[in-house]
């Protein structure tokens, strides 16, 4: 089911408005990536199980000592998704996505971790499985990716939201790697969304249980729709986020705002997970500009 008319001429305003409020402050959209890093590592690992909070993966990402024993293992996760996450910003406006990039993203991801598996599809006689989905046999991959990345790039038809949607949700599903499936997949929607023009977006923790129902709808009946309203829903987020620095707004804590207007703080803060009011979060407080109406 692709997203409403209503839906996408949303995403249409406010990309317009990004575009125009980003002239000749490029410097500011990078400082605010490198801001949101951790946090996108965070996340992304976390989905994946790493017990890393995101205090400590800002420490790691700067080199700063933990207070507690961590596996070296979760230590090289965090700063290897760093950097693919960081490459991406350039390398989505010089290169169309291809298997090869894709190669080199798990290179960069794995390699120093297990070195035995980096940067290569699984091979005869590895086979995987996400709960109970078993993934195609290592011999298919070749052709289901090939398959999978034509079909992205000649679609012109449905709109770009469905089309990474459905490019994701087959990317799992495939499972080509031995490991950092998740990972890489979530790297690639924001290799897509920045190919576009777009600001990248954090698939969150908190919201994983949504995000493993898209899987398991998608399995079950082919179906796009609640993969679809998870990025649309961080896209709509990313976007408040950008906007409010890029008009230079006093930026509060949402709980704050609710205060100084005398609002419902359930009904507020609802509002702020459906992406009605132009809300965001860092560092997973909610937050907006204090002029907002």
């Amino acid at each position: 089911m692709a997203l409403s008319k209503n839906y996408q001429q949303r995403i249409q305003d406010l990309k317009t408005k990004y575009e125009t409020l980003k002239r000749d402050k490029e410097a500011l959209l990078v400082v605010i990536d490198q801001a949101e890093l951790p946090e996108n590592v965070y996340n992304s690992n976390a989905i994946e199980n790493s017990t890393l909070t995101l205090k400590e993966t800002e420490k790691i990402l700067l080199e700063q000592d933990l207070s507690r024993n961590v596996s070296l293992r979760e230590v090289y996760e965090a700063k290897n998704l760093a950097r693919v996450v960081d490459y991406t910003r350039n390398k989505s406006q010089e290169s169309e996505l291809n298997k090869e990039l894709i190669l080199l993203f798990h290179q960069m991801l794995i390699g120093g971790i297990d070195d035995n598996i980096a940067g290569r599809f699984r091979g005869k006689g590895e086979y995987v499985r996400v709960g109970t989905h078993i993934a195609p046999s290592p011999e298919q991959i070749e052709r289901l990716i090939d398959g999978l990345l034509i079909n992205y790039s000649s679609n012109h038809i449905d709109y770009f939201l469905d089309q990474i949607a459905k490019f994701h949700l087959e990317f799992e599903h495939i499972h080509p790697f031995c490991d950092g499936n998740g990972r890489i997949g979530r790297v690639l929607i924001n290799f897509q969304l920045l190919k576009l023009g777009f600001p990248r977006i954090i698939i969150r923790d908190k919201e994983k249980d949504i995000y493993y129902r898209a899987f398991r709808e998608y399995e079950g009946g082919k179906s796009l729709k609640t993969m679809e309203r998870v990025i649309f829903l961080s896209l709509l987020e990313s976007l408040h986020k950008r906007i409010a620095y890029l008009e230079g707004k006093k930026i509060i804590p949402l709980s704050d705002y609710v205060r100084q207007n005398k609002l419902s703080a359930p009904a507020v803060f609802n509002s702020a997970h459906r992406q009605t009011i132009s809300a965001f979060r860092e560092r997973g407080v909610w937050k907006i500009a204090e002029s907002y109406k």
